[in-house]
């Protein structure tokens, strides 16, 4: 369910915006202008929020920016009022809603947000023995422990598994791991009191409030600091969070989903991860298989993307031809079910015709693999290709492997600090630095280029 925010009077057309949103499902919190929807938001938060651009809306843009908080905004208004939607639109909305409201348009909206909370399709019979044991824990209050490849729909299955619990009705929150540094990271799951530290202007709480009589999804567990494994432990332990600058612990009634594509109990011995925390979240643990040992997934999830994809762009939705079906099921996608997305995203943009060829399937060369019927090709490499690397700078070496690398990984940030063995934070930090340098970065999946957004 869709929590949607309302910014403006429901007396005219936003309300009869808001009825249509609610018909479609949505649940409704409406406030009166931009200071109580910030308060909101620092709240309870939301998935989406609908705003009459008639509200002073790049200062609610701008105070969400400094405060992390990215929930989605729609701009809604008149023809009349396009000065003020363009600099919504300018400061960071998301859409612009034309008023009166179409009906199809909002679902439209709202299926956008919520295209990740759908159920996951699974019809190889190894993902339909999968979906059948995660709807069996659902029912349970226990920890689980989600593991696969990056990829694989960890988060999909959280949400699938949250579905079917007893908490359903209760706000299922997700909190990357990976995304923030360490102080952060504790701010954003434990909350913080006005003035905790330096930028904390206001209140707000955590997600593990935020979660409260539902559940809560910490992606990319592994990527935690150890420091601040044994405040996540207690919290999960004692059912209360110390909030920053905060003086008496505030109780919570959380369901736990944690998720990884790293091997746990390596990191455990290694000791970057600690066992009392491990076992604590690993109650039971469901691993998602990549898609390759699923290959029964791969023609139905590609169906499913290709209409999803046509009806977001206003386009037919097209079958796929045999020779594009065939190209599909002869890759071995590294990228497992996102690598798919995309793929199949470009595909109905590129496709003629009536139906979706195979020229339309832009893919990433695999690794040539050689077995015993197939002689590997003669060596044309120097005896010593290290040799190739003498007179030249690390920083140089480094910068062009992690660059080939992004680029084999068509993009995908966790993927390709998995292959260098570096967390995904590092990553960043070095991507960030070569951009200062001028170099051109390859774009994660979906991440539209600098020159295609608003001025």
């Amino acid at each position: 369910m869709t929590r949607l925010l309302i910014i403006g009077s429901l007396a005219g057309e936003l309300g009869h915006a808001a009825r249509i949103a609610s018909a479609r499902g949505a649940q409704l919190t409406q406030v009166e202008g931009v200071t109580p929807a910030l308060e909101r938001l620092r709240g309870t938060g939301a998935d989406l929020i609908l705003a009459d651009a008639a509200h002073d809306l790049p200062w609610l843009l701008e105070r969400l920016a400094e405060e992390r908080i990215a929930t989605p905004l729609i701009a809604c208004g008149r023809n009349a009022d396009a000065d003020s939607v363009l600099r919504a639109i300018r400061a960071g909305a998301r859409e612009f809603l034309p008023l009166p409201p179409e009906a199809e348009l909002i679902a439209a909206m709202l299926q956008a947000v919520t295209a990740d909370h759908e159920a996951p399709i699974g019809r190889d019979p190894v993902m339909q023995a999968l979906l059948a044991r995660a709807g069996q824990l659902a029912r349970a209050e226990a920890s689980v422990l989600i593991t696969g490849e990056s990829g694989t729909g960890k988060e999909v299955l959280a949400r699938h598994i949250h579905a079917a619990s007893k908490r359903a009705r209760g706000p299922f929150v997700a909190l990357n791991c990976a995304a923030l540094p360490e102080a952060l990271l504790e701010s954003e799951l434990f909350g913080h009191e006005r003035g905790a530290f330096s930028g904390a202007i206001a209140a707000r709480k955590g997600k593990f409030e935020q979660a409260d009589r539902g559940t809560l999804l910490l992606d990319e567990i592994g990527e935690m600091d150890v420091r601040l494994q044994s405040k996540l432990l207690r919290a999960i332990q004692e059912r209360e969070v110390d909030k920053l600058g905060g003086t008496q612990p505030v109780k919570v009634d959380v369901r736990i989903l944690a998720a990884t594509n790293r091997d746990l109990q390596a990191e455990v011995r290694a000791g970057r991860f600690r066992e009392d925390l491990y076992f604590r979240l690993n109650v039971v643990q469901l691993r998602i298989p990549p898609l390759r040992e699923r290959a029964g997934d791969i023609l139905p999830l590609a169906e499913h993307f290709a209409a999803r994809y046509a009806a977001a762009n206003g386009l037919p939705s097209r079958p796929l031809a045999p020779a594009a079906t065939a190209r599909l099921m002869g890759h071995p996608w590294p990228g497992n079910v996102r690598e798919l997305e995309n793929a199949l995203h470009r595909a109905v943009l590129l496709a003629t015709g009536t139906e979706i060829g195979a020229d339309a399937i832009e893919l990433g060369s695999a690794p040539a693999e050689t077995t015993a019927d197939t002689p590997a090709p003669a060596a044309t490499a120097p005896a010593h290709p290290i040799a190739a690397l003498v007179g030249r700078r690390m920083e140089e070496v480094e910068r062009e492997l992690i660059l080939e690398t992004l680029g084999r990984c068509l993009g995908n940030r966790t993927r390709a600090a998995e292959i260098l063995g570096i967390s995904i934070r590092t990553l960043r930090n070095k991507l960030a630095e070569y951009r200062g340098q001028g170099v051109a970065v390859p774009l994660a999946p979906g991440q539209l280029p600098e020159s295609w957004r608003v001025a």
